[in-house]
């Protein structure tokens, strides 16, 4: 154990019962004492400092003045700092081996939680994420088999439980996706725009219980096709671009009047930004943006998406207006016409597969740029998570950093409440 000894004068205030694990730069343990020492010349008080080993980071000041701390120092009365722990001693075998000349060390920046914290350079909240969430006309809330943890819900309840879980942590951004009835189908998905359909409804119960939350749109066709296509299908199996658009357009309208913030066109046909911004502005919504899904590839991660709207295609697939998965200059002539159309949001789907498609918007537009983490990419870490084989809060977390590393600013994302919670610090 060490000691110190200080030495005052007498004049200064006597320290009586102290408790000696309180103290500043003191061990718990410490004792604490004072002996009063009578000389030829001057009375003083010496305080013995005893520090033990242990420490609970509880502490207390001295009791005596600034000035009185300056006058011990200046008399050479300097309190012993702790020791300076001893090196780390290498395991038997370590090479000796003289230090390497490098004048660059990055592995300086990264030698403990507080400095890697410091100079991290891509940050993740809730507010960066929209919560995509499925809901349909009935009262329970049914559960998605290949979406563990998601479910369609009640519009009138469910939904609006969910949404308060999720304001509750900070994320106050939803898209909605519905399951329509397949008897109000159609080959030209004329339910889309329905005033009193399951989504406009939907969106008025939300904006009259929660007027700020932030509610983006689907604009597409297929929920609502009974051929399962995004557009309407001609008998030769022909997706009809633009006679799509026109339906597209009263969908979107239809949508805003309702109370939509963002409609967001996922069909992929040419020239639909500039005619729903046409025929929003028409009808006096100009203060509805629109996000468009930019880059959306005909990929395979979307299975599970399309269990939970029952929105297969009838036949064929869907390569004919979304994109190849091979093409990545083709992503610029895309962005380029929606900008130029009047997108306010640029969006790339899937995320972590396409994350150099994400860059290179980025990089290229000065718009905001989103990125949906879709389906199969959810369940894929849910089902590693499940089998133990991966750590699912840790891939979670690193899944969405990555994304907005790429460049996104806002990530659309089914895992956004289970996230949420995690940067908030909850277990649940």
């Amino acid at each position: 154990m060490a000691s110190s000894v200080f030495h005052a004068p007498c004049g200064a205030p006597s320290i009586k019962q102290l408790e000696c694990q309180k103290y500043v730069g003191l061990r718990p343990s410490v004792t604490l004492r004072f002996n009063c020492v009578k000389t030829k010349t001057v009375t003083t008080r010496r305080l013995v400092v005893t520090a033990s080993k242990s420490h609970d980071g509880t502490t207390k000041k001295l009791g005596i003045s600034d000035a009185e701390c300056e006058a011990a120092v200046v008399a050479g009365n300097i309190p012993e700092a702790p020791p300076v722990p001893p090196k780390p001693a290498a395991p038997a075998g370590t090479p000796v081996v003289p230090s390497l000349p490098l004048s660059r060390r990055p592995r300086r920046n990264r030698k403990s939680p507080a400095m890697r914290a410091s100079f991290q350079e891509t940050n993740l909240s809730p507010a960066n994420f929209v919560y995509p969430l499925f809901i349909h006309e009935g009262e329970e809330d049914t559960p998605i088999g290949a979406m563990p943890g998601c479910y369609r819900l009640g519009w009138r309840h469910g939904l609006v439980q969910e949404v308060a879980k999720a304001r509750d942590v900070g994320v106050n951004s939803v898209v909605l996706f519905p399951k329509v009835p397949d008897a109000l189908k159609s080959p030209t998905g004329d339910e889309a725009y329905n005033d009193n359909g399951l989504v406009p409804r939907t969106i008025w119960l939300l904006k009259d219980r929660y007027p700020d939350l932030v509610i983006y749109t689907d604009v597409a066709l297929d929920p609502y096709s009974s051929d399962g296509h995004d557009g309407i299908v001609r008998e030769d199996g022909v997706i009809m671009n633009d006679e799509t658009v026109h339906q597209l357009c009263k969908q979107a309208v239809s949508q805003a009047r309702a109370g939509a913030d963002v409609v967001s066109p996922s069909d992929m046909m040419d020239g639909r930004v500039g005619a729903i911004r046409a025929a929003l502005d028409a009808e006096g919504f100009q203060h509805v943006s629109i996000m468009s899904y930019t880059a959306k590839y005909a990929s395979s991660f979307y299975g599970p998406f399309r269990e939970a709207l029952d929105s297969n295609p009838r036949f064929g697939d869907k390569k004919t207006y979304q994109m190849n998965p091979a093409n990545y200059r083709e992503a610029l002539v895309e962005a380029q016409a929606d900008e130029s159309e009047g997108a306010d949001i640029l969006l790339v789907k899937p995320g972590l597969p396409y994350l150099d498609v994400i860059r290179l918007l980025r990089d290229k537009y000065p718009l905001p740029i989103a990125a949906y983490q879709v389906s199969g990419e959810y369940s894929m870490i849910k089902a590693g998570g499940a089998l133990k084989m991966i750590d699912e809060q840790r891939v979670m977390m690193e899944s969405l950093m990555c994304l907005r590393r790429a460049g996104a600013d806002i990530i659309l994302t089914y895992f956004a409440l289970q996230a949420a919670r995690c940067l908030c610090g909850e277990k649940r």
